[in-house]
């Protein structure tokens, strides 16, 4: 497969990309600038690039059910809510009311508080009961995006919850580039580069690695 990197990503490119994609809602520019303001670790923060990336992927699966996992200050979640319609359901998934108190007085300003149901507990408990109580393979979207050592729990009990046809996104796979360093053994990186070689020789999906933001995985069920 060609290695060769057809242009590099410079900030003034990426702001012309960003620039020239469907432009965010008024709440969750509003949202970014809280979380870049008011918390320290914004850097978790979804990307722009990211949110305008899933709401155009919604759009195309006609999402009506999707499952957040990591939901910090709650952009991800928003960006869910407000791309889909009335009926669309987000199961919001987190073990801290830390940063989503901040999530909930946003989610309300935009008017999709109803379609969001915050789960503050192990995502993993949550996913399980939502196999539990018979939502196997009735999801359209499920984003990953938690702590890493958790990625490979969260991947095999969201292949249960996707439908044939729906995608699984799992954030974070290039680990700010540290993935390709064979030195380094932080155990995030340990845990995403076991979890990318797992998918990577994956029979049940078909997948596409992007390097969006920092490295995005979607998956599908063959």
């Amino acid at each position: 497969m060609s290695g060769e990197v057809k242009v590099q990503v410079t900030k003034e490119i990426f702001k012309y990309a960003v620039d020239h994609s469907s432009q965010l809602h008024s709440v969750q520019k509003e949202l970014i600038e809280f979380t870049k303001t008011n918390i320290e670790r914004h850097i978790m923060l979804t990307q722009a690039d990211q949110c305008s990336f899933f709401r155009l992927l919604l759009k195309v699966l006609n999402a009506k059910k999707t499952i957040d996992i990591g939901v910090f200050t709650g952009l991800s979640s928003l960006t869910a809510a407000l791309a889909m319609g009335d009926e669309g359901r987000v199961v919001a998934c987190d073990v801290s009311t830390d940063y989503t108190q901040h999530a909930l007085k946003f989610w309300a300003k935009a008017g999709v508080d109803h379609k969001i149901n915050l789960k503050i507990q192990p995502a993993s408990k949550t996913l399980q009961e939502l196999i539990d109580q018979g939502e196997e393979n009735t999801y359209d979207f499920i984003f990953i995006d938690a702590d890493k050592t958790g990625y490979d729990t969260y991947y095999e009990l969201s292949l249960k919850l996707i439908r044939k046809g729906g995608i699984i996104a799992i954030d974070n796979v290039l680990q700010h580039g540290c993935i390709i360093d064979q030195s380094n053994n932080e155990p995030n990186v340990i845990a995403i580069r076991a979890l990318n070689d797992k998918i990577a020789a994956d029979q049940r999906v078909t997948i596409s690695m992007l390097p969006v933001a920092d490295g995005i995985t979607l998956v599908t069920k063959n």
